[in-house]
Formats: structure tokens, sequence, C-alpha cells
């Protein structure tokens, strides 16, 4: 990170101490200690106001920065994808043979736990791949190679990218009819073990 080193720079170059900049930037002299160490990173409104302090552009405050933060957050987007499969085929597996068990094993409390336990671990289910969708919108990533190269920080090339976006619209038609028929099967199974407990 550069960001540090700048802010040391300009802030010198004004003849200002870090009290003296603490105070302008209505921060703690420690907290201009840690940005120059780079202990810690400005949010965005002490950025902008730095910017306004030294009298430079914010393109040219964080220079050099901008494609680390932006490395910064698509990690921590692979992180957050990675959980979330995890997260979705935990859910999915618990459905399969927890729900199972209890409907099959429970008796009438275990059928009426089953359905209650079926809907919650649809609504996370769905949660988990609704945010999944969204990172990889954000990121630019649908199909099956994208999203492991994003995985392993890397990015395909201009033809492998296009042939990629071909695929795109079958997969998600595909996606979706299997959505679609898993929902409706679970309802469909919820509504029956409902009617039989009610019964």
């Amino acid at each position: 990170m550069e960001l540090g080193k700048t802010i040391k720079r300009l802030r010198t170059e004004q003849g200002w101490s870090q009290e003296t900049l603490a105070e302008k930037a209505y921060v703690s002299r420690q907290t201009v200690s840690n940005w120059e160490t780079e202990k810690s990173y400005p949010d965005v409104h002490s950025l902008l106001l730095l910017s306004d302090l030294f009298g430079v552009t914010l393109d040219n405050l964080i220079k050099g920065d901008a494609e680390i933060m932006k490395q910064t957050v698509q990690n921590e987007d692979a992180k957050s994808l990675k959980g979330l499969q995890w997260l979705g085929v935990a859910g999915m597996f618990v459905l399969m043979f927890g729900v199972t068990a209890l409907v099959e094993y429970g008796g009438e409390i275990g059928r009426l736990l089953g359905c209650v336990l079926a809907g919650v671990l649809a609504v996370v289910i769905f949660l988990a791949f609704h945010k999944m969708e969204q990172l990889k919108a954000r990121n630019d990533i649908q199909t099956y190679r994208e999203v492991l190269a994003f995985l392993n920080g890397e990015t395909l090339d201009e033809i492998e990218k296009q042939q990629e976006l071909a695929k795109r619209s079958t997969r998600k038609k595909l996606y979706i009819g299997v959505i679609v028929a898993a929902g409706a099967e679970l309802l469909a199974a919820a509504g029956v073990l409902l009617w039989q407990i009610l019964r």
C-alpha cells in the first residue's frame, strides 16, 4: 500500500505534525499514525477530507492503492463465495437426509418438526444462493470456469471470456428449471406431510 507514504509525504510538505493533521481531519493523532504506518486505512469520508486538505485529487491521493483495493475486495468476495457454497451444500444435505430422517422416524412430532426444518432450510439455501448470485454478478462471473478462475485469483483472456458468455444463457435457463422443479417438489412434499398430520 502506498497511501500511508503519500499521507506522510503530503503532511510533511505542508509542514504539519501528526497532531496538526489529526485536528484538521477530525481524528486522533494515533489514527494518523496508523494511516501512515499502514496499520489502518482511512474511510471514504476521511479520504475525501484528506484530498481537500492536501489540495490533491482523490485519484492522486490513492494512486497505486486502487488496484490493491480492487484485489482485496475480490479476495474477500472469493472467500464469501466459498463460504456461501459450503452453506448451500450443507443446507441441502441436511434437508435431504435430516428432514427425511425426522419425517420417517420421528412420528407425528417428527413430521411437524421436519416440515418446519424443511421450510427454514429452504429459506437459508435460497438466501445463500441469492447472495452467491449477487457476488457473481458484481464480479461478472457466471459459468463454472469463470467461478473457478475467480476463486483462484485468476482471470480469463478475452477469447475464453467470450466462450463462457455464450454458455451463460443456456445454463441460466437450466438452473431456473431445476430450482422451480425442486421448489415445487418440496412444497408438494410439505403439503402432503401437513395434510397427513392434520388428518
